[in-house]
């Protein structure tokens, strides 16, 4: 039997029962933020001039597009292939968020842009009803849930500081030669992955991700009463998310394992009867059952070629967690907040603690750890971490500011709690509202990669209704990685993992294009690849970049290669695209 400590150092006692009426602000909150994160959607169809087409996409491009990719095959079978890549491969690619988007996408009939809106909505409702639910356990009022509930959703880090000395005073190009940050530094305002409000805007996927959390709601409480059951759900449920992302079941068993170590080291004066029975047999459920799913990503990566190329790839965006010295200028005030009532209550101090707080400290320093893993896809960790730390922050600002603010003059008294939440709110914010207003800014812009043009998306369209399904097509990467969205077909360049050789494939395509490049070297390119058809556009005239971001475009009207002399015969044509078959 579990030992019971007395009761907790922090505010987390009290009832977890949520009234009607705090259901009914949470209703609120979840349409306020809908209604905000949907304006510079509207603002991108609104204002998208004549001959360009507006992409559904706000931030990331070259992820959304392989994500849509999958849609594309799931509307009508059961495993992906990677279209990405020119090389053949089997499919045998399952992903179950996205395979239930475009089973029901092609039931419906409807293309990955109105899917895609669809789960931001989905999303965004589950995991701010489920943040709500998390907050209500572990604080006892109405005043500290909004707070941390609020804090959770609004808060961003201290990039606004960056922006701030990058515009009055240049430091990158003081520093480091350069009109912006290196991108280890950029990452501390652009991270998607613990900033909630950021991912409901522009990467719903990572807000579904962090349902993962539920796992910890069923197993704590379940933990009390109905352990067994509430393990087999909880189980199950970690399974279904570990479908969507392998990597979530990192965060549930670390975490879980965490909290019993912890269990034990604070009952350690019980000898064997430290070790909580049940809540190790409720992790070897929760481990057992949804084990096959990270055995499945396992084998994926391990026996497929085409895969295993794939995920050894994922460093080539060398985006990777902070270094543990910057995590406080990547979460902000939150995390000083959060460490500033660990602190309080005793790094190390674990007796006194009631399982609630015991959970809570695991969490937090498990999931600081899992930040570390030695994977490139660490930084996916991040996800969720803001939930535990806005709990914390929270905490300390109602046992701490608030009395003080009561102390210092009695006529705050009263209003104290509100005052120091409004004080938060105001200080986490300021980032947020920063990458706000800068959609605006870059959508404005009405370029790639956040557009097309419509004799692009023509050029597109018309391979997927003359193509086998099975053709690789040869373009820009501007315009590549929409290939498998929007025809179906394989792309030779298309995402910097899942182009297997992105790195070659890049400059073998810069060279295909350019201007001095000798037929034969072209031909060798596209027997190479097995390329049935080539499209040339404004971007494939103009100068290649070297990223997947194009600044320049070419002029349609630029004299370039006869491509009809280069064994290509032109099947489509507009004004400023054609399509070309390549003859063999």
């Amino acid at each position: 039997m579990t030992n019971q400590p007395s009761r907790s150092v922090s505010s987390s006692s009290g009832t977890s029962t949520v009234s009607a009426g705090e259901w009914l602000f949470v209703a609120i909150v979840v349409v306020v933020v809908l209604a905000v994160t949907t304006i510079p959607y509207l603002f991108a169809y609104a204002t998208t001039p004549e001959g360009w087409r507006y992409m559904g996409v706000m931030v990331n491009v070259p992820d959304h597009v392989q994500y849509f990719s999958w849609y594309w095959d799931y509307t009508h079978t059961n495993l992906a292939i990677d279209r990405l890549t020119p090389e053949p491969n089997a499919p045998v690619f399952f992903n179950l968020l996205w395979w239930m988007l475009g089973r029901l996408g092609g039931l419906l009939g409807v293309g990955y842009e109105v899917m895609f809106q669809g789960l931001r909505v989905v999303a965004t409702i589950a995991f701010l009803a489920l943040l709500y639910r998390l907050c209500a356990w572990y604080l006892p009022d109405l005043w500290q849930r909004r707070t941390a509930f609020l804090t959770a959703i609004l808060a961003s880090g201290f990039g606004w500081v960056l922006i701030a000395l990058r515009e009055l005073f240049n430091l990158p190009q003081l520093i480091w030669g350069t009109p912006d940050y290196p991108l280890q530094i950029s990452l501390l305002i652009f991270t998607f992955e613990p900033n909630t409000f950021y991912s409901i805007l522009s990467t719903p996927h990572l807000i579904g991700a962090a349902l993962y959390m539920l796992a910890f709601d069923l197993v704590v409480r379940g933990e009390q009463r109905g352990p067994w059951l509430a393990a087999i759900l909880a189980g199950l449920w970690t399974q279904f998310m570990g479908w969507q992302h392998g990597y979530d079941l990192f965060l549930v068993w670390c975490i879980l394992a965490a909290y019993g170590l912890l269990k034990v080291l604070r009952d350690r004066a019980l000898g064997w009867r430290a070790i909580p029975w049940r809540l190790v047999w409720m992790g070897v459920i929760v481990v057992g059952l949804s084990a096959p799913a990270g055995l499945y990503s396992f084998l994926l990566t391990q026996l497929d070629p085409i895969w295993r190329q794939v995920l050894s790839q994922f460093g080539n965006a060398d985006v990777y967690s902070p270094m543990p010295w910057a995590v406080w200028a990547l979460m902000g005030p939150t995390f000083l907040l959060a460490l500033a009532q660990q602190v309080r209550a005793g790094l190390f101090r674990l007796r006194g603690l009631d399982d609630k707080a015991l959970f809570l400290k695991a969490w937090f320093w498990a999931n600081f750890a899992l930040l570390y893993l030695p994977t490139d896809y660490q930084i996916k960790m991040l996800n969720g971490w803001q939930v535990p730390t806005a709990i914390l922050a929270t905490q300390f600002v109602f046992d701490v500011i608030v009395p003080w603010l009561g102390r210092r003059a009695s006529t705050l008294r009263a209003w104290a709690p509100q005052m120091a939440a409004l004080a938060l709110l105001a200080v986490v914010v300021p980032t947020n509202l920063y990458l706000f207003a800068w959609r605006f800014i870059d959508l404005g812009r009405h370029t790639y990669p956040y557009y097309l043009s419509t004799d692009e998306v023509a050029a597109l369209e018309w391979l997927r209704d003359n193509g086998t399904g099975d053709d690789v097509v040869l373009a820009s990467l501007a315009v590549g990685q929409y290939v498998p969205a929007l025809s179906g077909e394989r792309a030779v360049l298309a995402h910097w993992a899942q182009t297997v050789a992105y790195f070659d494939k890049r400059d073998e395509v810069t060279a295909f294009y350019a201007a001095d490049t000798t037929p034969e070297v072209r031909q060798a390119l596209l027997d190479k690849y097995n390329v049935h058809y080539v499209i040339v556009g404004p971007v494939e005239r103009g100068p290649q970049p070297a990223d997947y971001a194009p600044t320049e475009v070419g002029s349609p009207d630029l004299v370039g290669p006869d491509w009809t002399t280069q064994g290509l015969e032109p099947v489509f044509e507009t004004e400023t695209v054609t399509v070309f078959a390549v003859r063999r």
